[in-house]
């Protein structure tokens, strides 16, 4: 549980994240947290409340709302993801998402270089400019270096990056072998996954076997993830169907596919859309070393 000093510092970076879009002419949003059908995500398993999904990203509503028309939007919101408890995971999280319409996912990665520069000017005088906190240890300064994933496992990995694909342990590979390395004294974009890996994603043109996603790091640790948005709906459909083919496989129920959503696909424009984890970047902020106490009441609080 974060004493007052850390509900201060949590607010404190509640109120920068906003202050940042509202500056920049973002609309702030809401979604509702439960649904009756969510996006099919077969790595990922949904908590259930009273017969619908708890939302485990406010990504569809968020991408309903640019396709009736509005442009850039953001949104600060709680999410759950059945199973995720860990060093890095919480069952619910906090998540910032925000979209921008008529963009790829290069502007994206400017827009984090600009958020956390501005995130770590605001607080500069609080815990976080202090000799506890961890991103004053960090070059933020512009360009952040971008590394392929590609590349990221030709230097790293024991396998390259089709094999892991082939024998079906990318995931066991990048946490294991490639993460540690990633944003160590500098932000890093790690970019162009393999498609199989973006399910929403646009694939990079020119390139059929990788899509426009990156993710971002620092000190090892994911904090983003963000892509060029797959706006095409009968291929977002063949992909939804795939998902949920695994997702039967392996025993799990679903809420079938988003018709709804992919009827507003139909009428989305290009745009770009990124998640990023705020309570992985309060305890990269505060350097506390579990993300259970980055959060006001972590599980064993109860």
């Amino acid at each position: 549980m974060l004493d007052r000093q850390g509900l201060h510092l949590r607010a404190a970076l509640f109120a920068s994240i906003r202050r940042f879009f509202s500056s920049r002419g973002f609309l702030e949003v809401d979604t509702p947290l439960r649904q009756p059908v969510i996006i099919p995500e077969s790595n990922i398993a949904p908590l259930t409340a009273e017969g619908q999904y708890l939302q485990t990203s406010p990504e569809l509503c968020m991408k309903r709302i640019l396709a009736a028309g509005c442009d850039n939007i953001f949104q600060i919101c709680p999410c759950f993801r059945q199973g995720e408890r860990g060093r890095r995971h919480l069952e619910e999280f906090t998540m910032l998402e925000w979209y921008r319409l008529d963009a790829d996912y290069r502007q994206l990665m400017d827009d984090c270089e600009c958020l956390l520069a501005a995130v770590g000017k605001d607080l500069a005088g609080t815990v976080a400019g202090g000799e506890g906190g961890a991103l004053q240890r960090f070059d933020l300064a512009r360009p952040w270096p971008r590394l392929s994933v590609e590349e990221a496992f030709r230097r790293y990995s024991p396998l390259p990056l089709e094999r892991s694909m082939s024998d079906d342990c990318f995931e066991e590979m990048l946490v294991e072998h490639v993460e540690p390395y990633l944003g160590c004294a500098k932000p890093l974009f790690l970019y162009d996954y393999p498609v199989e890996m973006a399910a929403l994603a646009r694939t990079k043109p020119g390139q059929p076997t990788r899509a426009e996603r990156f993710e971002l790091y620092l000190q090892g640790v994911e904090l983003a993830n963000g892509f060029s948005e797959l706006t095409d709906a009968r291929e977002q459909r063949q992909r939804f169907a795939a998902e949920l083919g695994r997702i039967e496989r392996m025993g799990r129920s679903h809420g079938g596919i988003p018709e709804r959503f992919l009827a507003d696909l139909e009428r989305l424009p290009a745009a770009a859309g990124i998640a990023l984890g705020v309570d992985r970047l309060y305890m990269l902020l505060t350097g506390c070393g579990e993300i259970s106490q980055a959060v006001s009441f972590g599980p064993e609080d109860f």
